[in-house]
């Protein structure tokens, strides 16, 4: 069994019916039994304001949500997730009294919604799935990350 998190990127690939998403579906198959996908309540919030900003019509407004049907949401407003946002914070920002940034790795610009999205992974001892480079400097430190490329073509036919 495998407890996945699925970032903002991810789910807009499911949105969006690209190849992305459906390598995801393949490969790690994070909606089928006996494995499981949640996704943290600020990817639901970018996902709306992507919406939002990009006018999106009924159809694809619809299938955004049916796939957010199918994926459980956590809030943040969680002790652990909070305490483990404040832990990812100060490691962005090489303050944290355990954890040490390799040399040479800037991280301040990753924004506040990445952190909390990391924090609900981590917390879960989830991996988390991703199309965002600004996890990278997490992975194998606060939680596991697989970044998923989106610009990846489907394998040519034989």
């Amino acid at each position: 069994m495998a407890s996945y998190v699925l970032d903002t990127g991810t789910l807009l690939g499911f949105v969006r019916g690209a190849y992305y998403g459906e390598y995801v579906d393949q490969t790690y198959a994070p909606s089928q039994p006996p494995n499981i996908a949640v996704c943290s309540v600020v990817s639901i919030a970018e996902m709306r304001s992507f919406a939002v900003r990009l006018a999106w019509g009924a159809e694809k407004l619809a299938r955004l949500d049916e796939i957010l049907r199918g994926v459980p949401t956590v809030n943040i407003n969680r002790p652990a997730i909070i305490e483990k946002f404040a832990e990812i914070d100060a490691y962005r920002l090489n303050r944290h009294p355990k954890h040490n940034l390799p040399a040479g790795t800037n991280n301040q610009a990753m924004g506040d919604n990445d952190i909390w999205i990391a924090a609900t992974a981590s917390v879960l001892r989830a991996t988390l799935l991703t199309t965002d480079g600004d996890f990278d400097f997490l992975n194998n430190v606060f939680l596991k990350v697989i970044r998923i490329d989106p610009k990846m073509k489907p394998p040519a036919k034989t």
